[in-house]
């Protein structure tokens, strides 16, 4: 399948997949978006605290190292684990500026750690972030109460809804603590229904640049 990198709204890159009309990340901006989404609605919610979070759709690292820089701001102590069933290539890595727009280039070294590491291994990022890269089909996660806050950012309903079921939403809702939360760009009934079902609690809220409004989800006890 034909993958391009595409520049966003914002300026930053990412990869656009012209067959199903779909990008990794926003095409009103994919730091914007980032920083929106799982930044200010979900890592913002343990501030002060050490946490383990699980992302859903490790991609190009821009959440990873995004939310690496916070815990870096904040002293916070982070165990990261990014699912991943298909990585993306040095060649495609090589073309994100995510370093640059973020005007942080004393931490591209730490964007490269992040995508050499080696995958099923954890890897000590600094004193405060620990990053394992789990290549793993979201079908097969079977973690239980060890996540703090999960970040969801599977490819778009319309293209893979099997991402989104109720069976997968049950899985992340086993794989976070008593009042985990888990943050998405999506704001479909449908995704709101099955994340019901399984028994999360649901708000609506105002979206990323570009986007009405998106969904978080906490397991309520």
């Amino acid at each position: 399948m034909k993958r391009e990198i595409i520049q966003t709204s914002d300026g930053s890159t990412t990869i656009h997949i012209p067959e199903w009309k779909e990008s990794y990340h926003s095409k009103h901006g994919a730091i914007q978006e980032a920083n929106h989404v799982f930044i200010k609605n979900g890592l913002s919610l343990f501030e002060g605290k050490d946490i383990a979070i699980m992302e859903i759709g490790f991609g190009t690292g821009l959440n990873a190292f995004i939310t690496f820089l916070e815990s870096s701001k904040l002293k916070q102590d982070i165990d990261y684990v990014g699912v991943e069933a298909y990585p993306v290539s040095n060649e495609e890595l090589a073309a994100m500026n995510y370093v640059a727009e973020l005007g942080v280039s004393s931490q591209q070294s730490t964007f490269n750690l992040m995508h050499q590491s080696n995958w099923e291994e954890k890897c000590i990022i600094d004193d405060h972030f620990a990053l394992t890269k789990r290549k793993q089909l979201f079908d097969d996660i079977v973690d239980e109460n060890y996540f703090d806050l999960i970040y969801f950012d599977a490819f778009g309903y319309h293209v893979q809804p099997d991402l989104w079921s109720t069976e997968i939403f049950r899985k992340m809702y086993s794989a976070l603590k008593d009042n985990g939360v888990l943050v998405t760009y999506a704001a479909r009934g449908v995704v709101k229904r099955s994340m019901i079902e399984v028994g999360f609690t649901v708000e609506k809220l105002a979206g990323p640049p570009g986007k009405r409004e998106m969904f978080r989800a906490t397991k309520k006890i």
